[in-house]
C-alpha cells in the first residue's frame, strides 16, 4: 500500500490539515497573552475562506469545535485575491464574494466559537501583495 503524502491539495487535505492543527495545539496549547493583549504562545488558527468553498470552511469550523477547546481562536481570513495562474482555474478566479465570507463568519457565530478574528472590508486590495522582485533578499 502506497502511503500519499500530505501536500496540501487533494481529497486528502481535510485528513492532513486536521491533524496539523491537533498537532501544533498539543505543541503550544491555547493563547497566552500579556498584559497589552499581545500573544505570548499559543495557538491561533488562520483560516483563509476561498471564493466557492464555504462549505469547506464550515467543515473546518466544525472540527475546530469539536476537537480542540473553546480558548482556541480562530483567524478567518477573507483576503483572497486571484493571481498568478489562477486564470487556469475559473472556479477560483474571482475574488471573495461579501456574502460567502459573511456566511462564514455567521457560522463561526452559530456553532458557539467566541474567540476568533475577522478581516475588515478591502482586505483582498492589490496593494497588500508585495512585489516578488526578491529586492532586498
Amino acid at each position: 500500500m502506497v502511503r500519499q503524502g500530505c501536500r496540501g491539495e487533494g481529497p486528502d487535505y481535510f485528513r492532513c490539515a486536521t491533524k496539523a492543527i491537533l498537532e501544533m495545539y498539543r505543541q503550544v496549547g491555547e493563547p497566552v497573552f500579556d498584559e497589552k493583549g499581545m500573544i505570548k504562545k499559543g495557538l491561533i488558527i488562520r483560516h483563509l475562506v476561498l471564493p466557492g468553498l464555504k462549505e469547506d470552511s464550515k467543515k473546518v469550523l466544525g472540527f475546530i469545535k469539536s476537537n480542540l477547546p473553546s480558548g482556541v481562536y480562530v483567524s478567518l481570513m477573507g483576503q483572497y485575491m486571484p493571481c498568478f495562474r489562477t486564470g487556469e482555474f475559473p472556479e477560483i478566479n474571482r475574488p471573495l464574494p461579501k456574502e460567502e465570507y459573511e456566511e462564514v463568519i455567521e457560522y463561526f457565530f452559530e456553532l458557539g466559537l467566541e474567540n476568533g478574528f475577522a478581516q475588515e472590508e478591502g482586505a483582498d486590495s492589490p496593494s497588500y501583495v508585495p512585489d516578488f522582485d526578491l529586492e532586498g533578499v
